[in-house]
C-alpha cells in the first residue's frame, strides 16, 4: 500500500507589513503589502488563508517552499503575526524575509539588510521586542520624508501616494520582488550589491 509522502515544512517566511483594509491600500505604510503582492503574481502564489492573524499561501521559487505573509493585525502589532509563524513553522529569523517602508528613502528605492535595529519603525519594532531578535533580512522600500518637520509621522504614512509615486512603487515592488529570490536562494550580498541605493 502506498502512503502519501510527508510534506516538507516551509523553509523560508516572507512577510509584507501593511494595514489592512481598502482605505489603507493605496498608502505609504502598505508598500510591503505592494511588494509582497508582487512577488506572489510572480511566483503564482494566493496569499488568501487567514493563519495566526495573517493572510498566508505557501509556493515554491526554485526548489525552496516558503510561506508569505501579510499581517492583518494593524502594523504596531505585527510581531504578533510573525513570532506565532516562525514558532509554528520553526523558521529561524535569519530565514524570515520582513519587507516594510522606510521614509528616510526616497519613493522608489530600496535598501537590503542583513539585520539591525527597528530605526524608529514601529512593525519592526515589534517583530524585534516578541521574537528577541533582530536577524532578519529585510527589504525596506523607500516612501520618502515628511514635507516638513512639523508634519505628523502618523498622518504621513497613512497617505496615499500620488500618481507619479505610484509608478516609481511599483517598479520597487519588482526590484524588492527580485531581491527576495536572491536572498531566498541564499545570495543575500548580491541582493544588497545589485539592489540597495
Amino acid at each position: 500500500m502506498l502512503f502519501p509522502r510527508k510534506q516538507q515544512s516551509a523553509e523560508w517566511l516572507i512577510v509584507g507589513l501593511g494595514n489592512p483594509g481598502r482605505k489603507y491600500e493605496n498608502t505609504r505604510h502598505n508598500a510591503g503589502f505592494i511588494a509582497l503582492d508582487r512577488f506572489c503574481e510572480k511566483h503564482a502564489i494566493k496569499a488568501d488563508r487567514l493563519k495566526f492573524h495573517a493572510l498566508t499561501g505557501t509556493g515554491t521559487v526554485g526548489e525552496t517552499k516558503l510561506i508569505v505573509a501579510k499581517p492583518q493585525t494593524y502594523m504596531n502589532n505585527s510581531g504578533q503575526s510573525v513570532s506565532e509563524m516562525m514558532n509554528f513553522y520553526k523558521i529561524p529569523p535569519e530565514r524570515t524575509v520582513i519587507i516594510f517602508d522606510d521614509i528616510s528613502l526616497l519613493p522608489g528605492v530600496i535598501r537590503i539588510r542583513r539585520k539591525g535595529s527597528h530605526g524608529g519603525h514601529n512593525g519592526m519594532r515589534d517583530i524585534i521586542e516578541l521574537t528577541g531578535s533582530d536577524s532578519f533580512p529585510r527589504i525596506k522600500m523607500g516612501v520618502g520624508a515628511k514635507p516638513h518637520p512639523d508634519f505628523d509621522l502618523a498622518d504621513w504614512v497613512l497617505s496615499s501616494f500620488t500618481k507619479e509615486e505610484e509608478k516609481l512603487m511599483k517598479d520597487a515592488a519588482d526590484t524588492a520582488a527580485s531581491a527576495a529570490e536572491l536572498i531566498i536562494g541564499g545570495e543575500i550580498d548580491a541582493a544588497m550589491s545589485k539592489y540597495s541605493r
